[in-house]
């Protein structure tokens, strides 16, 4: 482990998102910040480490480099590993596991990687303490996990000091179908330029997760103050002193002053939302409401930013989804006059149906889905006008610099990646927190792909209309997937230890083992309560 006051260090995140990270790190302080492709480097010290945890709202996980070396076989890979002082991190109580990602024409399987690593740590305490003195393998909550990230020849090992992806703030206890990744909502807000200065809205707000990043945003409130640990909590350099010191820092917490408005079709969802809202601590700063698109009739003002993420025709969809593109135009055009709207969407024939000219277009990943967050201005008369008058407008990218979308490329065929490209760094990184290294499962990810994985839990219902008697609201809350109060996984694996997705597949609920202490981190002495009958928030 290095050891000096400053260190290197690695942020994961989303596509699209490398620039908003990296300006997050930089405003805690952090030096040599540098994006890269899903991922920004870094340096600082312990307590740098500890709040880009705490604080950032873009980041995945925070990891920390502490050997990186060069092999050419999974022969060398072991020997190098084994060269390691391996009782600087670890003793033979305590216990590991090991996460990897492979970029490599040397190693095609991160399986066997993960073995020959395994295999050197466990093999480097034999060696000094003897055949049974050896720290053990946890595939979950382990004392310490360590990732491997191979490019070429070079490997690196780092301590990942996050354990649970970073977007599992704690505030979430139920869900509508398909919510968007928490790290996603807060990138697509910070990206809009929003900081809690003008009036926000989300007129199809479903689980309200953009709801509550606005919130927490606006209140400036830290998005991991909710979770129950991190894995830095168990490393044996881990100060207690320092990190309450920075996690119980609220001084630049602030009131929120401008409207922040969530309307839904289903009032199932919206229940969600509020329960969600709640759990955050800021119910009390959001207007949430049943209401249809169609009867928006103005917005707050002064004019502000909406952000939505309307229904894709793929998990979610509506009965005519060109009709409701068609009225998400008709109100960005006549009821939200002055605003900047921000749209994540998947299909072009959709967006085309808005009938606006986008000012900014950004490519993002929601899931497997390649999707874009388009930018409207929305102003009145004609755009030369607007121009002509001071307006500014971000120019649109020209066609033929444009990369091709696979939809444009291959009609309506759903897009998938290729697996060495995207599937291999993403799959623990952007939708498989939480998860690690099990051989039968990583196996079968690698024969069958993502989607065979996302599909687990879909059965026949995925592209059924909200208008059905499994969807009747507008697809947000599947009725079939089980009750709103469920707290349900981003994580496709761990739908198969879900007691709700297991009792939907098999008739029955499997026996487990009672859930022991809070499901959320306690904030300390200043720990907000929201009261559920009034909305207030005492400390």
């Amino acid at each position: 482990m290095i050891t000096s006051d400053r260190f290197e260090m690695v942020a994961k995140t989303f596509q699209g998102l490398e620039d908003v990270l990296a300006e997050e790190l930089r405003g805690l302080g952090a030096e040599n910040v540098e994006p890269g492709k899903r991922m920004v480097s870094f340096s600082g010290d312990l307590a740098m480490l500890y709040k880009a945890n705490l604080c950032c709202r873009t980041a995945l996980r925070i990891l920390k480099p502490f050997y990186k070396f060069t092999a050419k076989d999974p022969d060398e890979l072991y020997e190098q590993a084994k060269e390691y002082d391996w009782a600087s991190l670890l003793t033979i109580d305590k216990t590991f596991a090991i996460d990897t990602v492979a970029f490599s024409d040397e190693f095609k399987h991160s399986r066997y990687v993960t073995y020959r690593v395994k295999d050197a740590i466990v093999d480097w305490f034999k060696d000094r303490y003897g055949e049974d003195k050896r720290p053990g393998v946890r595939l979950q909550d382990a004392d310490v996990l360590i990732n491997v990230h191979i490019s070429g020849c070079d490997v690196t090992l780092s301590l990942d000091s996050s354990g649970e992806s970073l977007h599992k703030r704690g505030y979430r206890v139920a869900q509508t179908e398909a919510p968007i990744n928490e790290v996603l909502a807060a990138g697509i807000i910070l990206k809009s330029g929003w900081r809690g200065d003008v009036p926000f809205v989300d007129p199809m707000c479903g689980s309200g997760t953009f709801l509550c990043e606005a919130a927490m945003i606006a209140a400036n409130i830290n998005p991991g103050v909710y979770r129950r640990g991190f894995a830095f909590e168990r490393w044996r350099d881990f100060d207690s002193e320092l990190f309450d010191s920075i996690y119980n820092d609220d001084s630049a917490e602030r009131d929120i002053t401008v409207p922040i408005v969530g309307c839904d079709i289903s009032p199932k969802a919206v229940d969600v939302a509020l329960r969600n809202l709640k759990g955050a601590g800021v119910a009390k700063y959001v207007d949430v409401s049943v209401k249809p698109l169609s009867a928006w009739t103005e917005a707050p003002q002064p004019a502000g930013v909406l952000v939505t993420n309307p229904p894709y025709g793929e998990r979610i969809s509506a009965p005519d989804m060109d009709a409701l593109y068609e009225l998400i135009g008709s109100k960005l055009k006549h009821v939200f006059t002055g605003y900047h709207a921000w749209i994540i969407g998947y299909r072009d024939e959709y967006f085309r149906r808005i009938g606006l000219a986008p000012s900014s277009k950004t490519e993002m990943l929601n899931g497997s889905l390649e999707c874009e967050l388009r930018e409207y201005v929305i102003f009145e008369g004609d755009r030369k006008s607007f121009v002509a008058g001071g307006g500014k407008l971000k120019a649109d990218t020209p066609a033929d610099e444009r990369r091709p979308r696979r939809d444009e490329r291959d009609g309506d065929r759903r897009r998938r990646f290729d697996r060495r490209d995207s599937h291999r760094d993403d799959r623990h990184d952007d939708r498989h927190e939480g998860r690690r290294f099990d051989g039968k499962d990583r196996d079968r990810a690698d024969r069958f792909g993502r989607d065979s994985r996302r599909r687990f839990d879909r059965g026949d219902d995925r592209r059924k209309p909200f208008g059905s008697d499994e969807n009747r609201f507008t697809g947000r809350f599947n009725p079939a997937a089980g009750h709103a109060d469920a707290v349900e996984s981003e994580n496709p694996y761990a739908k198969r230890r879900n007691p709700h997705a297991l009792k939907s597949l098999s008739g029955r609920t499997p026996k487990l083992p009672p859930v022991s202490g809070p499901l959320m981190r306690s904030r300390g002495w200043k720990m907000r309560r929201t009261d559920d009958d009034n909305n207030t928030t005492t400390e």
